[in-house]
């Protein structure tokens, strides 16, 4: 496939995600007031859009707390600072097996799975003007865990995301998951043209290597937005691989606790380094106003609680 940069796109900063990372690095931010702070300066740096989970603020392990997403949310939309509000809805599909000879011995306390109503508890209360939506289920990483979205788990969800008009970023991790997001749109279950992000490199999804994440753009389908992310070491590298190969382009913490070698990176770091890589490529970083415009956003303010 022929090169076609894109010469204006926007950054989504990641600011904590899922992950086991909250004893890796002390710059991982764990209660609301961390996440908030943490999603404002990377928007300063340069991010158009941040992309929020919470976690528990004394263990740091990720959480679907209402309150939590309730206090970012409004920390968020009273700074004087404007970003595109992403909010995650992939936790509550979290399976967790037992041993090989075992596997029905399921492991409670690892183990959350929720109805689609509960997991878009805090997307109702807190309306962000995106949503995700992690498009399959996956061998997440080596164990036992299972990420779980069966397709009429995804039906459910996305027809609630598209009745409180919240946009879904459809997360894809293999390309099946994207035949499937263009099956939801085929349905009318999710509005077209729809916004994807391209997760490579985690195991075991997709392979971050060149060949498959071009088979991943060319399965996106015309007309739709796309960005994509790779994790650790390669993420700056897949900032320039995005770039060239037509899409928008993902940092942060969730994905990557370095800045350099032995060198722990903030969320503003990471934003500021992707903006430097792509201004030295020659692109600009659209702010949230044109991203807004372009996905067809409206931006919210804080709804009133019930």
């Amino acid at each position: 496939m022929p090169l076609q940069m894109t010469r204006k796109l926007f950054l989504t900063a990641a600011i904590t995600g899922a992950g086991a990372t909250q004893d890796k690095s002390p710059l991982v931010p764990r209660s609301p007031k961390q996440i908030a702070e943490a999603a404002i300066d990377a928007a300063r740096a340069g991010a158009a859009i941040v992309h929020c989970h919470v976690r528990d603020p004394q263990t740091g392990a990720p959480c679907r707390d209402l309150d939590y997403y309730r206090e970012v949310t409004d920390r968020i939309r009273s700074s004087e600072v404007d970003v595109v509000l992403n909010l995650t809805a992939g936790i509550g599909g979290d399976l967790t097996f037992g041993a090989p000879e075992t596997p029905m011995d399921l492991d409670a306390p690892n183990t959350d799975m929720a109805g689609a109503s509960a997991r878009m508890a805090h997307i109702r209360a807190c309306l962000p003007e995106i949503c995700t939506l992690d498009c399959g289920s996956m061998n997440f990483g080596d164990g036992d865990y299972v990420m779980t979205n069966t397709t009429n788990m995804l039906r459910a969800m996305g027809a609630q995301m598209t009745a409180l008009g919240v946009k879904p970023e459809i997360e894809a991790f293999d390309t099946g998951h994207l035949w499937f997001a263009t099956q939801l749109v085929k349905e009318g279950v999710l509005a077209d043209p729809a916004l994807v992000q391209l997760c490579m490199g985690v195991p075991w999804g997709a392979p971050n290597d060149l060949n498959t994440f071009l088979a991943m753009v060319g399965n996106v389908p015309a007309g739709w937005t796309w960005s994509a992310f790779s994790l650790g070491r390669d993420q700056m590298p897949y900032v320039a691989a995005a770039a060239l190969a037509g899409g928008n382009v993902r940092v942060g913490l969730e994905d990557n606790l370095y800045l350099d070698r032995g060198v722990l990176a903030t969320n503003a770091q990471l934003v500021e380094r992707a903006a430097s890589l792509l201004s030295n490529m020659g692109a600009t970083l659209i702010g949230p106003a044109e991203v807004r415009a372009q996905l067809g956003l409206v931006k919210r303010a804080m709804p009133v609680p019930a």
